[in-house]
């Protein structure tokens, strides 16, 4: 009995510590997408300033970026991705609040105008800069006359990172099918290697039930067959305390 508390300890604290827990997972959805948008978002702009400040030094960008976000362009940005994900949800008819995939999740930001929100963002981020002197006018300028390189770059790498997204799940699968194909073999060697890719992998991904469900299952029964000496005959107690924590 004692056993079987210390596996059931270690499964709930490793599915935490990965976040592989369906529960309130509209919140870890954008909460992803936030984050991860924010940041692809966040790249294409300083390439956008970039080109369109050619003369700039890497040193000038920076100060410009700074003023920008001194300006709130960064809440601006948050505020964008998160109107563009609620109404595109509600575009798309998605009520429970949730994406069910990736081409989902892609189809709603694009449908919740994203880019529209972002180029509002920026607008404003640079009216407040210009309002209160953190940049020269003739700066500020040249940014809204190249406003729409920046535009176009945030939208390209948004779509590069739904495609990168899609080819992660692609991947995540594989390392799944791998992971069974070593269990049947009863070779944990194997299932070690594909389980340390599968977490690393889950990392990257957009959380979807489906892929947290499968995920669980597989993490379940590699803790219980590693915490019983990686013996691949596991009491009926142990079976079944893997079935409870995959559908609590």
């Amino acid at each position: 009995m004692e056993n079987i508390l210390e596996n059931e300890k270690e499964l709930n604290q490793n599915l935490q510590e990965n976040n592989l827990s369906s529960d309130n997972l509209e919140i870890e959805q954008n909460n992803f997408l936030d984050s991860t948008l924010g940041k692809v978002i966040n790249s294409a702009v300083d390439l956008g300033l970039r080109w369109i400040l050619p003369d700039f030094v890497e040193n000038q960008i920076i100060d410009v970026k700074d003023s920008l976000i001194r300006g709130g362009l960064k809440e601006g940005i948050s505020k964008a991705i998160q109107g563009a994900t609620e109404l595109g949800k509600s575009v798309l008819g998605i009520f429970t609040g949730k994406f069910e995939n990736i081409s989902q999740a892609q189809n709603a930001i694009k449908s919740g105008g994203i880019i529209d929100g972002i180029s509002d963002a920026l607008d404003s981020a640079l009216s407040a800069t210009s309002k209160n002197g953190w940049l020269p006018y003739s700066v500020t300028s040249v940014i809204r006359q190249g406003k729409n390189a920046i535009l176009d770059n945030i939208s390209s790498n948004i779509e590069n990172e739904f495609v990168s997204q899609l080819n992660s799940v692609e991947k995540l699968s594989k390392y799944e099918n791998n992971w069974r194909d070593y269990y049947k073999a009863q070779d944990f060697d194997g299932m070690e290697r594909e389980y340390e890719k599968i977490k690393e992998k889950l990392k990257e991904i957009l959380p979807m039930e489906t892929t947290i469900k499968q995920a669980r299952e597989i993490e379940n029964l590699h803790i219980l067959i590693k915490n019983n000496g990686h013996d691949f005959n596991l009491s009926k107690e142990q079976m079944e305390l893997a079935g409870m924590l995959v559908n609590p």
